[in-house]
């Protein structure tokens, strides 16, 4: 087996590996059809290296030639349809057919044609080098591209770009004077070792992405609570200790509310019920917080809202509001009146998040211990209510 042979053999593996992977990665990701596509792509073209072989060692040529031909055009195709779901780019299948149907009919037409002539070379290479490229440039004209995405389409554009260069190569080394010559030339080996490099680049490159959603997704759903949708304990101490990273100075508002004789409703009504009041009530939150805001469930009914750039002032006015909407709550039954009791403490670069969680949580027990269904305010000095 010479070096060729050798890197067509190494190719197949590593493409089927990869189809292999891609698919096990479709189970888990939210780009689940991208994923078999891409899967799907690699595993049709790495049936070229198979093709390419026979070439050499049967006696059916133009057959296999062929055959090697359409299975990396197919799996190039496959390929770049998955980059466009990754991307939310559709191809329109009607334009994917036409190009196909004609690609091979050119393969065909130019099969006979004296091989390593700048008319053969490129009109083979063409075809790949158009579906690559057209990959490359729905992920660089992407509207959101974060560095992997613009790596992604840099190394697409490289690998479209090779196939020209494969055809420049083809003319100047020579590719063999049949196809059957074409695994025993120096520039088959070249050939299959730059494919070799760039397939493995791509793959891994692709794969990763996909990863690095799967871990995304995992994160975020680590840091939302199922119930009412909200930010968790975890969600909410990421989301305010970003913000205040990047604004210590505020002046901030944190918002600690607390639903009155909880337990009440979910003995007399049934925790069916309970949970309905949860979201209702996370419901009114979201809708009333700042697009900024954190707003979490830290647990059973208790819930925070943490309003950046915001005054003592307004933050009570909020809560003001919040708790007389948390009286009329249209899902639940007539015969139940909800009502919650709010804590408000003020948050600067001097009061970490714990320490206003702390004396927002001692102004919500001043207002539970007014009687509930009221608004009390943590200062340095002394806690007011309204």
């Amino acid at each position: 087996m010479n070096g060729a042979a050798f890197f067509l053999v190494v190719n197949f593996i590593v493409a089927m590996s990869f189809s292999a992977v891609f698919i096990v990665v479709a189970r888990r990701s939210q780009s689940r059809r991208a994923a078999i596509w891409l899967g799907t792509g690699f595993g049709i073209a790495s049936i070229s290296a198979i093709c390419e072989l026979l070439v050499a060692y049967t006696g059916q040529p133009r057959l296999w030639a062929f055959g090697a031909f359409a299975t990396v055009l197919s799996g190039l195709v496959m390929l770049t349809v998955g980059v466009g779901e990754m991307y939310r780019r559709r191809i329109d299948a009607r334009l994917i057919a036409i190009f196909v149907t004609i690609s091979l009919f050119v393969a065909l037409a130019i099969y006979d044609l004296p091989r390593g002539t700048p008319l053969q070379a490129f009109l083979y290479q063409s075809p790949f080098a158009l579906v690559v490229l057209a990959g490359a440039f729905m992920v660089l004209l992407a509207r959101q591209r974060t560095a992997i995405d613009k790596f992604l389409g840099v190394l697409l554009l490289a690998a479209g770009i090779h196939f020209l260069l494969k055809a420049g190569l083809a003319v100047a080394l020579g590719a063999g004077t049949t196809a059957k010559d074409y695994v025993h030339t120096n520039y088959a080996l070249i050939s299959q070792s730059l494919t070799a490099v760039l397939m493995v680049a791509v793959g891994l490159t692709l794969l990763a992405k996909l990863v690095l959603e799967i871990l995304a997704l995992q994160r975020t759903e680590s840091e939302i609570d199922s119930l009412s949708g909200l930010a968790n304990r975890r969600g909410f101490d990421r989301h305010v200790q970003s913000v205040l990273a990047s604004n210590p100075d505020g002046p901030h508002a944190i918002i600690l509310c607390d639903l009155d004789h909880f337990k009440r409703i979910n003995d007399t009504f049934g925790h069916h019920v309970g949970d309905t009041v949860i979201q209702a009530f996370a419901e009114s939150l979201t809708r009333h917080a700042p697009v900024r805001a954190a707003v979490g469930r830290l647990g059973g009914e208790e819930f925070v809202l943490f309003l950046p750039n915001t005054l003592i002032d307004d933050a009570v006015q909020m809560a003001q509001q919040l708790r007389r909407e948390s009286m009329s709550l249209n899902v639940l039954p007539h015969s139940l009146n909800v009502t919650a009791s709010f804590g408000v403490a003020h948050v600067s670069s001097q009061t970490d998040l714990s320490e206003a969680l702390r004396r927002a949580d001692q102004a919500l027990y001043k207002a539970k211990d007014a009687g509930r269904n009221r608004v009390k305010v943590a200062t340095p000095q002394a806690a007011t209510g309204t």
